[in-house]
């Protein structure tokens, strides 16, 4: 197994790559010029090869210097954002969220958070994936599931799921309350990728005889299509509570038991906490709770 150049060498070799001038280097290092120089000469003599041409204004990459140099300095930053990722900065909390999560209940409650706290940086992962709060440096997650989630995580229950059929008041204008299921089989039905619909229907015994449907990849796509009138969608209650209250949606369809997963915040358990993050817990518990 061939062994690692030099760490200097390398790093050397990075700066002065950028730079393309040996005192540039040397400034950005706070080293001499000479010692760059020096460790370049280094370099080339471990690997063999020839990484700069030495001009009279300063320096250029060889061939064989501008491919190695690419994948030194992709290396380099690498290293840097590992750093950074474990070295905690004071007031800076990272949450990982789904898309929908984030548009439909977070961003719009984010104004109150800033209020509360302005001296927190939170900053927030919108993604679908299961993030990891190792190798993702996330301090918190909202996740649908069932604990225990693993031994070194602490869950708490945010918003039980509630799943409910929505559409825009005006697609139901000519209806007149109660709606009966009935009324449902011939609205188009919103479909997202938990395509809970199928299932709905076989519980309140309805046969779909809507002529058409949409099929969406995320929940908030589908409650953005409803408000739009493009049909019925089955969302959490918890999502959709400020766009009923305002007028938005309207909720219609008998109840239903489609079992779903519970939303949670899930944290790393340790046994010194992040005051900040602890800050961003009681925030969301507390803003959850005023759900209904």
């Amino acid at each position: 197994m061939t062994d690692l150049p030099p760490l200097n060498g390398l790093r050397a070799f990075d700066v002065a790559g950028r730079r393309l001038n040996f005192r540039a280097a040397a400034d950005e290092m706070g080293v001499t010029q000479g010692a760059v120089a020096q460790q370049i000469r280094q370099l080339e003599a471990h690997l063999g090869v020839t990484l700069f041409e030495r001009l009279p204004k300063g320096l250029a990459l060889t061939s064989a210097g501008r491919s190695y140099h690419a994948r030194v300095a992709v290396a380099f930053a690498e290293l840097r954002a590992a750093t950074l990722q474990l070295r905690p900065e004071p007031g800076k909390v990272m949450i990982s969220v789904t898309p929908t999560f984030a548009s439909k209940w977070l961003i719009p409650n984010l104004p109150d958070f800033s209020d509360k706290h302005p001296e927190i940086d939170l900053r927030v992962l919108a993604t679908e994936k299961v993030s990891s709060f190792y190798s993702d440096g996330i301090d918190l997650a909202v996740r649908q599931g069932s604990p225990p989630f693993g031994a070194a995580l602490d869950a708490t229950l945010l918003f039980k799921q509630d799943v409910i059929a929505v559409v825009a008041p005006r697609l139901v204008e000519n209806l007149r309350p109660p709606y009966i299921p009935e009324m449902l089989s011939h609205l188009p039905k919103i479909h997202d990728t938990h395509d809970l619909w199928p299932k709905v229907l076989t519980e309140w015994n309805i046969t779909d005889q809507s002529k058409r449907g949409l099929r969406l990849s995320q929940t908030a796509l589908a409650v953005d299509a409803a408000i739009s009138g493009q049909g019925a969608a089955l969302v959490s209650r918890f999502l959709v509570a400020s766009d009923i209250a305002a007028g938005n949606l309207l909720e219609i369809g008998p109840p239903n038991t489609v079992g779903a997963q519970d939303f949670y915040l899930i944290t790393l358990r340790k046994s010194v906490p992040n005051p900040a993050t602890e800050s961003v817990v009681l925030w969301i518990t507390s803003r959850a709770k005023n759900v209904h």
